[in-house]
């Protein structure tokens, strides 16, 4: 009787605390499953993250027709303009995104910024006139025609009436003024009502001189034409590495001054002087790659891309324009 000993005394107490919670061999089954399906779960779902965002840089879009046609087309272009087309102007909004957005989109040094009503409020109260003028003319901090002088006068007025009314106000849109050729046409018509009175004229006047003069002039002909040959060839030689090297930054000349000029001709905002090499040359010791990645972000008070729709090219091209300047 002292001898028996129950079977549970007999085990240690700590032995009961560890026992499996798989138990049969479906929760078994069902565990090794889950072990496999968790971790595949999961990643799918990581796949389908990164698949879902925005793609930059390489394996993007850059193999796309469309972007390599944008890369591989000519930096310089050309358009052939017939001089005796009416002039087409340009809307207020296409004014404002090429010049004066550099400063009205950002309302640098005092500009009223666009869209803000209380900023505009005291410039609407001056009135149309006013304001046309001043925009024309210049004033304050602000250039005359801010600084793109081959803008017209009815071009700026109708940036003008864009902004504003964009602003607050309630102004008519100017109207668009005759083309020159309008005025010379009574002038034209005349002309041909003259043209037969001096083809009748001609003949009884030419008739005495035309046998004694012809003669001489056939025979001095082949005299005075073989020596003015060669001095006219060695002048049109010289003068094209001329053309050449102006042809060769036409595209950054044209941006600076339908865009860079607002504020790189007056030194706007800390904006460095165009021909002013004192204060270019702590940018230009930067390098142009930098100067290049400065004007497509922003930087300071310049908005991204001089507040401009320029592409990358055209930009490097500005500002080689204006360093060259500097120089």
């Amino acid at each position: 009787m002292n001898d028996y000993q129950d079977p549970n005394m007999s085990l240690p107490e700590h032995a009961h605390g560890h026992e499996s919670a798989i138990k049969t061999p479906r929760q078994l089954l069902v565990t090794v499953i889950l072990a496999f399906l968790i971790p595949i779960a999961v990643i799918i779902l990581l796949v389908n993250l990164v698949g879902a965002s925005i793609r930059t840089g390489a394996g993007s879009d850059s193999q796309s027709g469309e972007a390599i046609a944008r890369r591989i087309q000519p930096v310089a272009g050309f358009k052939l303009v017939d001089a005796d087309a009416p002039k087409v102007f340009k809307t207020g909004e296409q004014v404002f995104q090429s010049t004066c957005s550099a400063c009205h989109g950002t309302g640098v040094a005092g500009a009223p910024k666009f869209g803000d009503k209380d900023a505009w409020a005291k410039y609407i109260k001056l009135g149309y006139e006013s304001l046309v003028q001043n925009a024309i003319h210049g004033i304050n901090a602000m250039p005359p025609k801010g600084g793109n002088a081959s803008l017209d006068d009815f071009e700026v007025a109708r940036a003008v009436v864009y902004m504003t009314n964009h602003s607050g106000a309630n102004f008519d849109e100017p109207k668009e003024p005759a083309a020159a050729g309008d005025a010379a046409k009574p002038e034209a018509a005349a002309a041909p009502a003259a043209a037969p009175q001096a083809a009748m004229a001609k003949p009884a006047e030419a008739k005495p001189a035309a046998t004694p003069v012809a003669a001489p002039q056939a025979e001095a002909k082949p005299a005075e034409a073989k020596p003015a040959a060669t001095p006219v060839a060695a002048p049109q030689a010289e003068a094209k590495p001329a053309a050449q090297a102006d042809a060769g930054n036409a595209v950054g000349k044209k941006l600076y001054e339908s865009v860079c000029i607002t504020c790189h001709s007056i030194g706007l905002a800390g904006a460095p002087k165009f021909g002013d090499k004192a204060s270019w040359e702590p940018f230009i010791k930067t390098g142009l790659d930098t100067m290049l990645k400065n004007a497509i972000n922003g930087v300071n008070a310049m908005p991204p891309r001089g507040g401009s729709q320029a592409s990358d090219e055209e930009l490097k091209a500005a500002i080689q324009y204006m360093v060259d300047a500097a120089k």
